[in-house]
Formats: structure tokens, C-alpha cells, sequence
């Protein structure tokens, strides 16, 4: 679990990351967008004229239980609910705020480019390339990622078609797929990176994309080559996908002299504790 602050016009938002997103502190935001001096009264009256707000509150999983974050206060250990972001959003769009007008304006924005990218998805690819450019990466790690993204998706779709569940199944075969083209999982390949929330393969080094992109490459081919039916077989596939891009990284790496997996990531810090910290590991 990862708690930390969040800030809104000089108000504290307290936040958790838990089970894979961010979980805010319901009161902390009801209290930042409308200056009430007691959040939880403003909340429930909120309830009372939003019926379909206060059904969300009942359960059906919307609403976190309060446990994930725990605070001291004059009457003791508090632990106050927390929603997730599309549980925020939803509770923005019934605060009667002049605060909460520049979030409706957001959401009602990201709407309407989502429409735009449905319509026309290379505006979604288009994005993405700008997000990645605003954040600092080159433009052929861009490009590298771009096409990862691109291959990861015909993949999944191949295990759709073939009898694959999303959920925990995609997370299984990913990680065969990684173990035989690297040696680590990617919960592994995380930690030894130093990342937490973050996505792992945007902190991935220029070859770690390629070999990455390699080993799902060839588990779509063997998928259809052998006609994989269900998690079985399709995890076999995997694993022979996985040990394709092992065998081509471990030939680089004996020719070359170097490894190919890297502590390297991308996380915001000054250049100079970067290079140190490449050099120590």
C-alpha cells in the first residue's frame, strides 16, 4: 500500500494506492470543493438528493471500505472511506460547487475526445505519442513503445478469440512470457527497477522493449501456427514465445558483452543520481 497527499488550490486530498489504483478520501474531496466545515454532513445531504449517489454508497463494490487508510483524531483511530477515481468523478458531478466546475468541464472534454478516438483511433495513438513526448521520452523509444502497444493488443485479442479469460489468466500467460524471455516475472522485473504503481514497460530501456515485444510477437504466431484452444495450451505457446526472445537475448548479450535487462527506469529524478545510481547497479 502507497499513501500519500494530493493537492487541490492548497487543500490536502489524501490518497492510497491499493489493488492496482488510486483510492481517495471521499470527505477530503467533498471538503476541498466546497469548503464545508463538516464533510460528512455535506455528504449525506448530498445522498439525500442524489438517489443514484446514495446507491452507489450501499455497496456493489463502488465505495471502499474504510480500511484502507487509518488516521489519528481527538476521538481516536479513524478510518475514513475512499473511492476510486471514476467513484471521484461521479461524486464531483453532484457537488453544486463553482469548485467543481473545472472538473465537469474535464470530464465532459475527456468525453468528448474519447468519442473522437472511437471514431477515429488514430487520434488515441496520436495522444499517446504526445503524452510520451511531454514526459521527455525520444522519439524511437516512442515509436518502440507505440508498436509494443500495437503487438500486446493483437495478442490479447488472439487469446480472446482462443478461449482465455482476462482475469487472472492474461496476468499468467504475461508472466510466462516474461520468465522465459528475461528470468523474471514482471512483478520481479518491477521491484528490481524500483517501481510500485508504475507501468513496467514504461520504464523499459530501448531493448527491453524489443525482446519484450519479441516474445509476444512469436506467442501470437505459435498461438495460430498450433491452434491453441483454452489456458493450457495457450500457456504452453507462451512459454515457447517467451523462450524465442530469451534465446535471441541471451545471443545478443554473449556477443555483445552486456545484459539486456537493466535496473534503468524513468522515474523522476536529477540525471546526475540516475547515472550514479546505473553505475552502482
Amino acid at each position: 500500500m502507497d499513501t500519500r497527499i494530493a493537492v487541490f488550490q492548497d487543500k490536502k486530498i489524501r490518497k492510497t494506492f491499493h489493488n492496482d489504483e488510486w483510492w481517495f478520501v471521499i470527505n477530503d474531496v467533498v471538503a476541498a470543493l466546497t469548503d464545508s466545515s463538516n464533510p460528512s454532513s455535506y455528504l449525506k445531504d448530498m445522498r439525500r438528493r442524489d438517489p443514484a449517489l446514495a446507491e452507489a454508497f450501499k455497496g456493489g463494490g463502488q465505495i471502499a471500505p474504510p480500511l484502507l487508510l487509518e488516521v489519528l483524531t481527538a476521538g481516536g483511530p479513524q478510518k475514513p472511506l475512499c473511492w476510486n477515481t471514476a467513484g471521484i468523478f461521479r461524486l464531483i458531478q453532484s457537488i453544486p460547487s463553482s469548485k467543481a466546475e473545472p472538473f465537469k468541464l474535464w470530464l465532459a472534454q475527456v468525453g468528448y475526445e474519447r468519442v473522437q478516438e472511437i471514431e477515429n483511433p488514430e487520434l488515441a495513438t496520436e495522444r499517446t505519442r504526445t503524452l510520451y513526448k511531454a514526459k521527455g521520452y525520444s522519439d524511437a523509444w516512442i515509436e518502440k513503445r507505440l508498436r509494443g502497444i500495437a503487438i500486446r493488443d493483437e495478442l490479447t485479442n488472439e487469446w480472446k478469440n482462443r478461449g482465455v479469460k482476462e482475469s487472472p489468466e492474461y496476468a499468467i500467460l504475461t508472466a510466462e512470457i516474461s520468465k522465459a524471455a528475461f528470468g523474471l516475472t514482471p512483478a520481479e522485473y518491477k521491484k528490481m527497477k524500483g517501481l510500485k504503481q508504475e507501468n513496467l514497460r514504461d520504464h523499459m530501456t530501448d531493448l527491453e522493449l524489443v525482446f519484450s515485444m519479441l516474445g509476444e510477437a512469436a506467442t501470437t504466431e505459435i498461438a495460430r501456427v498450433k491452434n491453441a484452444q483454452g489456458f493450457p495450451e495457450n500457456k504452453t505457446a507462451a512459454v515457447k514465445g517467451g523462450t524465442v526472445a530469451g534465446n535471441a537475448r541471451h545471443h545478443l548479450e554473449k556477443e555483445s558483452g552486456r545484459k539486456i535487462v537493466s535496473r534503468e527506469n524513468y522515474l523522476d529524478e536529477p540525471e546526475s543520481v540516475k547515472r550514479k545510481r546505473l553505475r552502482s547497479s
